[in-house]
C-alpha cells in the first residue's frame, strides 16, 4: 500500500509539471486577452484524485490583479480543453488561478528583519557610548 502512495504522489507532481509548462505555452501562444499578457505561471498543485489544479501566478506590479484573474478565469475553460488536447490524461483537472503572495511575504519579512538588525545595531552604537556596562568592541582592534 505505501508504495501505491509514493507512486500517486510522484505523479500527481509529474501532472503538475506538464500542466505548468502546457499552460505557460497556451497562455503565451494562444490566449489573445491583453489582460492576462505578463502572467507569469510558479506552479501548480494537483489533488491527489488529479481532480483539481491550483495554477499559481505571479503578476508584475503595474498589471491590475483584479483584471488579470479575470480574464485568466474567463480563459480557464479554453486552458482546459488546450491541456485536454495535449494532455494523455482520461480527465483533464479543473483549473483555478491563485495569485502566489509568497515572495511578497518573503520580501516583507526580509525587510523587517534588516530594520530590527540596524535597530540593535544603533542600539548596540548607542549602548557604548552611555558605558552601559557591556564592554564595547575595541574600534582599532582588527
Amino acid at each position: 500500500m505505501m508504495g501505491a502512495l509514493t507512486m500517486e504522489y510522484k505523479r500527481t507532481e509529474r501532472v503538475g509539471d506538464q500542466i505548468k509548462m502546457e499552460v505557460a505555452d497556451i497562455l503565451i501562444k494562444k490566449a489573445k486577452d491583453p489582460r492576462i499578457a505578463m502572467v507569469t505561471i510558479l506552479s501548480v498543485d494537483v489533488s491527489p484524485d488529479l481532480s483539481h489544479a491550483k495554477v499559481y501566478i505571479s503578476l508584475p506590479p503595474t498589471v491590475n490583479e483584479k483584471a488579470a484573474l479575470t480574464g485568466l478565469k474567463n480563459a480557464s475553460g479554453f486552458v482546459r480543453s488546450e491541456l485536454s488536447r495535449r494532455l494523455p490524461l482520461k480527465r483533464v483537472p479543473d483549473i483555478s488561478f491563485l495569485v502566489d503572495e509568497s515572495g511578497e511575504r518573503v520580501s516583507r519579512l526580509l525587510s523587517l528583519l534588516e530594520q530590527v538588525s540596524e535597530e540593535q545595531k544603533n542600539q548596540g552604537e548607542e549602548d557604548c557610548r552611555v558605558g552601559a556596562g557591556s564592554p564595547c568592541p575595541d574600534e582599532d582592534a582588527v
